[in-house]
């Protein structure tokens, strides 16, 4: 003990310049404390019987988190991860309200052929029904809107046609029950009788024959799918341009005219003692996807028009006035590939615009089952 001490003040000396000689330099000195890293390793159990568990990682800030992927097509992408995200556009054809093609009611151009339109022209000359048939999908309905809107004449009418369809919704519809209830409570509550006029509306086709400075036009939506005695019912009223409201003419001698509001917001028709009877035949467009045939009746008084499916070159002409011209730069593979999958019935036009619309927008139609999903079958079992 005595031999250690022994150094005094010189042995002090050389002890701390022996340690300054071991020190660390700058560069090579441990980080700060907050900057440590430890990984830890898993101990095998045989050797250690209790393991402690790994603490979990520490997160880092926000504004050294990795930034997020850019947002591209997949706007759903099926982890239930909600994200408030901006909606592209609609496709033109799929707009509605203010956001039409066009502005408010307008739609995308119609392409029709010279040959096409004589057709049409011809009905409209004679004042006769025009009967469109065709594959579904070339544009059988969308015609009474593109006459409507190139001779302005207005909202189209529609009558779309299933199973239980009649000729008498068509015309009008009257709430019986509701009139007797308001008439029962305004008797006892001692106020007049409301006006049966309030308790009727015409439909489309009762509508389309309302007098008028010009001519309104109804389309009869797939009529095939009607009963099979409906073509018949209407051969009346295409050939007179008048119905009868048995409800009205029964009071036409104490109130010969009553008002009726019509199919259009904020209209109303004045029937005179039961009758409406119109001033100028109404443009019909009536399509058929050729599931029956009609009787012959029926067919002698319209003017037919076949729709083929339309080619390569018409298809692009499609495109063109859908999409504009700058769709047509990548559109050749998607084009050949709907020509080689369509079949009288299987595939329709606006199949094709849909996936022009998506190629457009960079949707990746390579990707498994997409192309598929979009230029599906329209016929066999789904």
């Amino acid at each position: 003990m005595t031999a250690r001490n022994s150094g005094g003040a010189d042995d002090d000396e050389e002890l701390a310049a022996s340690l300054d000689d071991l020190a660390l330099p700058p560069e090579r000195m441990a980080p700060p404390e907050e900057e440590f890293s430890i990984e830890y390793r898993r101990q095998d159990a045989r050797t250690s019987p209790s393991p402690s568990p790994s603490p979990s990682p520490v997160p880092r800030p926000p504004e050294e988190r990795a930034p997020a992927p850019p947002t591209a097509w997949r706007l759903f992408r099926g982890d239930g991860v909600t994200r408030r995200l901006p909606l592209p556009s609609a496709p033109p054809w799929r707009r509605f309200g203010t956001g039409r093609a066009g502005g408010r009611g307008g739609h995308p151009p119609y392409l029709v052929s010279p040959h096409h339109a004589d057709v049409v022209n011809a009905a409209l000359h004679l004042r006769r029904p025009l009967l469109v048939t065709g594959q579904p999908g070339t544009g059988k309905s969308s015609l009474a809107q593109a006459v409507a809107q190139e001779l302005d004449l207005g909202e189209v009418l529609r009558w779309s046609v299933n199973s239980r369809s009649t000729v008498q919704e068509a015309l009008y519809r009257y709430d019986a029950v509701g009139r007797l209830r308001e008439t029962t409570m305004s008797r006892d509550r001692g106020r007049p009788e409301p006006d049966i006029g309030s308790f009727m509306r015409l439909g489309p086709l009762g509508t389309a024959l309302v007098p008028g400075e010009r001519p309104r036009v109804l389309l009869v939506d797939e009529l095939d799918k009607g009963d099979v005695d409906l073509p018949n019912d209407l051969l009346t009223i295409f050939e007179e341009g008048e119905f009868e409201i048995p409800e009205l003419s029964r009071l036409s001698d104490e109130q010969p005219e009553v008002r009726v509001p019509t199919l259009r917001i904020d209209e109303q028709a004045i029937v005179v003692r039961g009758r409406v009877m119109c001033d100028e035949f109404p443009v019909v467009v009536i399509t058929s996807n050729g599931e029956r045939d009609f009787p012959p009746a029926f067919l002698r008084r319209c003017v037919r028009l076949e729709l083929p499916p339309p080619d390569e070159e018409r298809l692009r002409a499609i495109v063109t006035a859908h999409l504009g011209e700058d769709a047509l730069r990548e559109v050749d593979d998607l084009l050949q590939a709907f020509l080689r999958r369509r079949a009288p019935g299987e595939l329709a036009t606006d199949q094709l615009l849909n996936a022009v619309f998506l190629r457009s927008g960079g949707v990746d139609l390579d990707a498994d089952g997409l192309l598929d999903a979009v230029l599906h079958r329209l016929s066999g079992t789904v």
